[in-house]
């Protein structure tokens, strides 16, 4: 862990209690300050300020989602949300002031505070008083969906499961069982489906209310510009949209006709998308968390040793007690735990958290590899004394993550300890990664239509958001039939969590596939060893510098129009054929 670069913040700071934070961030706004050293001082001096209360509310957030059934750790991060909270941002936006002012006075060097200075400037501008308590709203019904959601379970095959455990019977060869998993799953989802649907009526409500009392006609202008999206507009993203719809949605459509084919069966249905299509048993890559942990080290180790040392400073894989004692790592689904899965930095430790729900799947091995991704990117970056630059731009944050998930691919088999003992699974496993990454794009395209129809249109019906779901989702879904599933299909946009908790934050996943995909014909063509420096030197400089630039010292071109979806498309195809089945 990197030494301290302040002794300002006392080290033992409990940031749960307003009372102990306020008299740091008020000496903050009283200090005087004669040059441009002094307000660098200052800077890192906020920086780690903040950092102290980003991690006080990491890992009350952490401990709520690893235990959602916890009422006091529920209790813990509500309290945190609601009384904490709502003063940090004032007085933040305080200093964001005086920031400006006093950035401006001293000229502080562009070329390494431009960044900073742009984003602060945004802030100021959209920084509202009256839209504190909307924002707490906000994080209130976001905690309240996590609750929901992860109360979830299912009596299946005599047990009690979660409903990520349910994810291996949708590879049973047998369809019976996966349409019965299937269906058991689905029923579930929907007994809550009025709550969930309340929930994000509020949430509309009062995104839609923020936007305005901003002085924003809608949510989506105020939105791109909050997540400092400087580099692409809405117009960008539609006609990403429409370069899906053109080159991957045809791809996938034609997959699914390969499957539908295979499979033997008449019509394909949505519990066909999951299982191996020749009717082989279904990938068991490990068993457990420790087993999971064991194995990705031992990936990592072959594919690079700077990433496998990293990841073993995470720990071993057997923690289930979140993030209690410093604990890298909560990996194995259980009951009462939120669903999917993230990477939290703590910011002023500067320890990374992994969070997810394994079950012994192959999707957890990209869930896990992805993860890792984000951890490198956040041990990678903890060095720069600038908060604000141990960040960066969601869409290159999402790049260190995706391009594990295919970088890591020629390890996943082929030495001992490896997920895979033979060729043959590791290559029904890179098939599908290698698929799933392109025909992601087209789930992305829908999620983000669906969110720029909700929030152009916020005084909807919730018929009216069904309407426009299905047509949406008829535009990039898969070849399926819904028959007898029509209440299944109107909800299946509510497995989507994101919705409630990171609002238009998915288009990201869109941008950064495309460099994690240039990234791996990189590796191809020139080599691993150059792709993964390419990969280190592009995540060291954390968030110093604008998005465009990210990619290009990522040896990577900024660009998700259709020329490039196109001819990812036509290269992931001619790798595909490569593969054997």
């Amino acid at each position: 862990m990197p030494t301290a670069v302040t002794d300002f913040v006392p080290a033992d700071l409990d940031a749960t209690s307003w009372a102990n934070v306020e008299p740091l961030f008020d000496a903050l706004s009283t200090r005087e300050i004669g040059s441009g050293e002094e307000l660098e001082r200052w800077l890192i001096d906020r920086g780690e300020l903040e950092a102290a209360c980003s991690e006080t509310r990491a890992n009350l957030y952490i401990s709520m989602t690893c235990d959602t059934d916890d009422a006091d750790k529920a209790q813990a991060y509500k309290a945190f949300v609601e009384n904490v909270a709502p003063k940090l941002k004032p007085a933040c936006f305080e200093l964001d002031k005086r920031q400006v002012e006093l950035t401006e006075r001293f000229g502080l060097d562009a070329s390494r505070y431009g960044v900073l200075m742009r984003d602060t400037a945004a802030a100021v501008a959209l920084f509202r008083e009256e839209n504190v308590p909307l924002e707490t709203q906000l994080d209130t019904l976001s905690q309240e969906y996590q609750t929901v959601t992860g109360a979830m379970g299912v009596e299946f095959d005599g047990e009690e499961k979660t409903l990520p455990q349910m994810g291996k019977y949708q590879e049973s060869p047998d369809r019976k069982v996966r349409e019965e998993a299937w269906r058991v799953v689905a029923s579930r989802r929907l007994q809550d489906k009025d709550k969930i649907d309340a929930i994000y009526d509020q949430q509309i409500a009062l995104r839609d209310q923020i936007a305005k009392n901003a002085g924003f006609d809608d949510y989506v202008g105020y939105i791109f510009k909050a997540m400092r999206r400087f580099d692409y507009t809405p117009a960008d993203c539609i006609a990403f949209h429409d370069a899906v719809e053109q080159s991957v949605v045809p791809l996938k459509r034609r997959l699914d006709e390969e499957r539908r084919e295979r499979l033997g069966v008449d019509t394909l249905r949505p519990w066909d998308l999951g299982v191996d299509p020749l009717g082989r048993t279904p990938l068991q890559p490990f068993s457990n968390g420790v087993e999971l942990v064991s194995k990705t080290h031992e990936c990592l180790r072959r594919l690079d040793p700077r990433l496998a040392a990293m990841f073993a400073e995470l720990g071993d894989g057997s923690n289930d007690k979140g993030s209690a004692n410093g604990a890298c790592l909560d990996l194995d689904s259980r009951r009462g735990k939120a669903p999917g899965g993230y990477q939290y930095m703590r910011d002023r430790s500067r320890v990374p958290f992994i969070f997810m729900n394994a079950a012994g799947l192959h999707r957890d091995v990209e869930t896990m590899v992805h993860e890792a991704g984000h951890a490198f990117h956040s041990m990678l970056s903890r060095e720069d004394p600038l908060l604000h630059y141990r960040e960066a731009p969601i869409e290159y944050c999402e790049v260190a993550s995706m391009s594990m998930e295919l970088l890591t691919m020629p390890h996943w088999n082929g030495a001992p300890g490896s997920y895979y003992d033979n060729e043959e699974d590791a290559n029904r496993a890179r098939r599908r990664q290698i698929e799933g990454s392109v025909v992601l794009l087209a789930w992305i395209a829908t999620i983000d239509a669906f969110q720029h129809w909700i929030y152009t249109n916020p005084g909807h019906s919730r018929d009216e958001r069904i309407g426009a779901w299905l047509e949406i989702d008829d535009r990039f879904g898969h070849a399926v039939s819904w028959d007898g599933l029509a209440d299944e299909h109107k909800w299946l946009w509510q497995r989507q969590s994101h919705l409630w908790g990171h609002a238009f934050y998915y288009i990201e996943y869109g941008i950064a596939q495309l460099g994690a995909l240039q990234l791996w014909v990189h590796a191809l063509e020139q080599g691993a060893e150059s792709a993964i420096s390419n990969y280190i030197r592009g995540l060291t400089i954390g968030g110093a510098r604008p998005l465009p630039d990210l990619f290009e010292a990522t040896g990577l071109r900024f660009d998700f129009s259709g020329p490039t979806i196109a001819n990812v498309t036509r290269r992931v195809e001619a790798e595909l054929a490569k593969l054997p089945e």
